[in-house]
């Protein structure tokens, strides 16, 4: 029998299935237990200190507490604490992304993808570099700076080498006043080798979601293919940070196991990155199971409800206090907007997920990995958010300037959002309003930027950001950051 150990390197002792049901059965027996919630919450809340704002987080039996809760008083106190400890580290910034499908072509089995290599009458695709180039423009004049790049897993069709020609083929395309300044990758499980490989290749968080941390289950849902080995695929995230990438992204898909134990599994995960290598996933995606090409939804019966998918976003939110978090279009604009009071800093829009998609002028069916819900354009999206009181952000200023994994962290703990991210975020937006927007749009923008400049707290900082913001409108400068 394993023992639970989150500094070790084996998957089935830093997740641990016995010490999960453990968690579980603690956390039901004390879903009621008010004055512990009470602790719990008086825990985690937001501490101003003189070094700035300090969060404590959660252990995942804390957090696991607060996820069974089902008091109408105590919910919403959870609720209203993912709010304040959201705006404290990440303000009312959302950062903006759009995926990049680069190839459908998949040798894997999985039973919940329209990708999975029994599917015979999906149409496959894989991009040319000619092809990419033509998705990053049509990407570009949408206005987008941010890409997570999406490739089944495939060793003759998409092998590393095509994604690292894609990669350069990427940064290379600078058309108008655009340019992606930021390639994140989600891509299946490899060597560290590949990993250090895909560092030297410039991109930003390597992205992969676990699907279900229950083994049984991860292999049921997996039966052919090398992304069967749970353990393989559950211990990449050592091999990337011992391939020098530090910033991870971790993710479940809700709906094909049991959400607490899905939740227990994912705060585990967390816990294991920071005890091994001193920080923690640079986010975590929330998506749920959708209908796709030949997958229905209704065959698996671990679905959320979209109050209790809420539930759980804010509960992660208290746990993991520094850590992004992502909601994708599989989301409808209703879940969209609770969930970025809750705790999303991270949304995409505009997006097509299927290989090729931008290039098309009416959005393709034949090839998508899900339907999307949100299927606003991203101009739409960015006037809603700024209406609702956001700030969309395309900066990718952080990991140009080096500031990953700890480094990021350490200016997050330390209240510098306001005095860095805040005002990159600003510049950003008028460099989208300046060369994408609509003009409704661009005067609704105008007018936050000019609200939301006088809420930089250092003067100088705020004058040159305004200085920069000035040149922005005026000429073709572009690209200013702190």
């Amino acid at each position: 029998m394993t023992v639970y150990n989150p500094k070790s390197l084996h998957a089935e002792e830093f997740i641990n299935h016995q010490e999960i049901l453990d968690t579980l059965e603690y956390a039901w027996e004390n879903r009621h237990n008010i004055p512990l919630i009470e602790r719990i919450l008086e825990k985690a809340r937001p501490k101003r200190t003189a070094g700035g704002v300090h969060c404590a987080g959660l252990t995942h039996r804390e957090a696991s507490v607060l996820l069974a809760c089902d008091l109408p008083e105590q919910t919403a106190q959870i609720h209203r604490l993912a709010e304040e400890i959201k705006l404290a580290f990440y303000g009312n910034r959302i950062v903006m992304f759009a995926p990049l499908y680069l190839s459908n072509y998949c040798v894997n089995g999985c039973v919940y993808c329209p990708y999975h290599a029994q599917n015979r009458h999906i149409t496959r695709k894989k991009l040319t570099q000619e092809e990419i180039r033509q998705e990053v423009i049509a990407l570009q004049d949408m206005g987008h700076k941010r890409l997570a790049i999406e490739a089944g897993e495939d060793p003759v069709h998409n092998p590393l080498d095509y994604i690292l020609e894609s990669l350069h083929t990427i940064y290379s395309v600078k058309h108008k006043n655009g340019a992606i300044r930021r390639a994140n990758v989600n891509i299946a499980a490899t060597t560290v080798e590949d990993y250090r490989k895909l560092k030297q290749a410039g991109i930003g968080t390597y992205i992969l979601f676990q699907e279900t941390y229950h083994k049984q289950s991860y292999e049921a849902l997996h039966p052919t293919g090398p992304k069967h080995n749970y353990c393989y695929h559950t211990q990449a995230m050592d091999r990337a940070m011992q391939g020098g990438i530090d910033d991870v992204g971790l993710g479940v898909l809700f709906g094909l196991e049991k959400y607490r134990y899905e939740f227990a599994g994912l705060l585990m995960h967390a816990e294991h990155l920071e005890a091994v290598y001193g920080v923690g996933p640079h986010t975590i995606s929330v998506p749920r199971i959708k209908r796709a090409d030949d997958i229905d939804p209704t065959a698996f019966d671990n679905g959320l409800s979209d109050a209790l998918f809420e539930h759980v976003i804010a509960c992660i939110r208290i746990a993991v206090p520094y850590t992004g978090m992502i909601i994708s279009t599989r989301e409808s604009q209703q879940v969209r907007a609770r969930a970025l009071r809750l705790g999303i800093s991270q949304i995409s829009g505009g997006s097509r997920t299927s290989v090729g998609g931008y290039t098309e002028a009416e959005r393709p069916h034949d090839s998508e990995q899900f339907d999307v819900s949100d299927q606003r354009t991203l101009d739409e999206v960015v006037s809603w958010l700024m209406e609702q009181g956001h700030i969309p952000s395309f900066c990718t200023a952080c990991y140009r300037e080096g500031r990953t994994g700890d480094r990021f962290m350490s200016l997050c703990k330390s209240g510098q959002i306001l005095n860095c991210c805040h005002p990159n975020a600003l510049m950003t937006l008028e460099e989208y309003l300046a060369d994408y927007a609509t003009p409704d749009t661009r005067r609704i923008g105008r007018a936050l930027i000019a609200q939301e400049l006088e809420k930089i707290p250092n003067q100088r900082v705020r004058t040159l950001a305004a200085q920069h913001i000035e040149d922005i409108r005026a000429s073709n400068r572009r690209d200013f950051r702190f």
